[in-house]
């Protein structure tokens, strides 16, 4: 069984005296229905009242007469056979998204019965109609995050060090190749239950979570027809698949602002893609990252320019799959690749545990992939640089131009944190940038 870091927001959610409805969101298959229904319900309640919309969509029917809680609470029982105290039971609405109905009570729930304990998860929330706004509490899960791969190793100590930030060469030997592991794993749940399954070999590893992403991509290409319509659907895939490619292209130096020309026939600008991408952004398949130019200066919200991003796929294990990348490949760590690989695994670190969007710089030929703000507003730049040569000439111009206090660069060795303006850290700490 997977623990993930979630678990501990939905304690403080149970524990409130009172509270909103939970809305868990996040990408198909990234664990939402198992975390609640089977792992924090079971555990935190008497008893779970599982309404599945998506397996079951008669159930919609519970909602159709009114959306008052108390007649609804009457439905589901006669409906489940069960009754339900909501001083101790946990209502859950799982793939809320297929029953707007039901969408739309969460807000009665929040005002009329504020101690009932009620979860609901969907996997197109951002794609839908009408949305309770205020009305409930948010919470976005992602696919397993490193620290979460980690957890899922079972090695205690390894875990407290990486936990500690600790740099040493010990230390380093063995979280780089749980890197490289994830690298190829990524951390949709499934495929990294199948990796830890014990006696296995690498062979047999390797090979079910290859099947494992196959069968996700497929999935995700049977939802744009479902939830986009024929003609959307195909302009969504063509962006969903173009996204590895140009990555892909980008072998040396930063990732390029993504290209609109040349990703569907005879679509070449913005606002002709802007609504297929859009549709993957808040099915939350990708993820954007603004550049902005010249001085940095804060709000970075105001100097972006909605034509001008870049685009990482949600999740890095899948990214190697759609560029046909083998374990092998990425153990190798091959200088034409591992960058947009490392930065793409960034990305997804800072979009978990950061603020959204994300932003990076640039000026002239100048390109630094991200810019964080530390907990006094500094901005800090980061630079993503995946082996041992870590020459950051985009870094020093940054620093030559604005001179910020603190600089940081991301690398493939163990770092070291005592230079100064520019520390070294390692990959795998990618994380931690949310709490400086």
């Amino acid at each position: 069984m997977l623990n993930r870091l979630a678990y501990e927001r939905l304690l403080a959610w149970k524990q409130q005296p009172a509270r909103k409805p939970l809305l868990l969101d996040g990408a198909r298959q990234v664990g939402k229905s198992w975390l609640i229904g089977r792992q924090f319900g079971p555990r935190e309640f008497r008893q779970v009242h599982w309404l599945d919309f998506h397996a079951n969509p008669r159930l919609s029917a519970l909602f159709a007469d009114s959306l008052e809680p108390s007649r609804i609470i009457d439905n589901i029982e006669i409906e489940l056979g069960q009754r339900i105290d909501i001083n101790r039971d946990l209502l859950f609405f799982d793939e809320v998204g297929e029953c707007q109905r039901a969408v739309d009570a969460l807000k009665y729930f929040a005002e009329r019965l504020p101690n009932a304990f009620v979860c609901a998860s969907g996997s197109n929330i951002g794609l839908l109609r009408s949305f309770p706004v205020g009305k409930v509490d948010e919470l976005a899960l992602f696919p397993l995050c490193f620290e979460e791969f980690l957890m899922a190793t079972g090695r205690v100590p390894l875990l407290e060090a990486y936990r500690a930030q600790r740099q040493s060469g010990t230390v380093h030997q063995q979280l780089w190749p749980h890197l490289l592991d994830y690298y190829f794993v990524g951390g949709m749940p499934e495929a990294v239950a199948a990796w830890f399954e014990p006696d296995q070999s690498v062979l047999d590893r390797t090979d079910r979570v290859t099947r494992i992403h196959r069968n996700l991509i497929n999935g995700y290409r049977r939802d744009f027809g479902k939830y986009a319509g024929i003609q959307d659907a195909q302009h969504i895939e063509r962006v969903f698949e173009n996204v590895p490619m140009q990555l892909a292209a980008c072998q040396d130096g930063s990732v390029a602002r993504y290209r609109f020309k040349g990703v569907v026939p005879q679509r070449q600008r913005y606002r002709d893609l802007a609504g297929p991408i859009d549709w993957l952004e808040k099915a939350r398949l990708l993820w954007k990252c603004f550049p902005v130019q010249g001085r940095p200066e804060p709000p970075l919200q105001a100097r972006i320019k909605a034509n001008r991003f870049r685009l990482y796929l949600f999740d890095v294990g899948l990214l190697g799959h759609m560029l046909g990348m083998t374990y092998a490949d990425q153990r190798a760590q091959t200088a034409a690749y591992k960058g947009y690989i490392a930065e793409n695994f960034v990305q997804t670190e800072l979009g978990a545990h950061a603020s959204q969007p994300t932003y990076g710089w640039f000026e002239a030929r100048a390109e630094v992939e991200f810019l964080i703000r530390d907990h006094e507003g500094e901005v800090i730049p980061v630079e993503v640089k995946s082996g041992s040569r870590t020459r950051a000439r985009s870094l020093r111009a940054y620093i030559d131009r604005y001179a910020p206090t603190r600089a940081i660069k991301l690398i493939g060795t163990q770092g070291d944190r005592s230079g100064s303006p520019i520390q070294a850290w390692p990959l795998y700490y990618a994380q931690f940038l949310a709490d400086v």
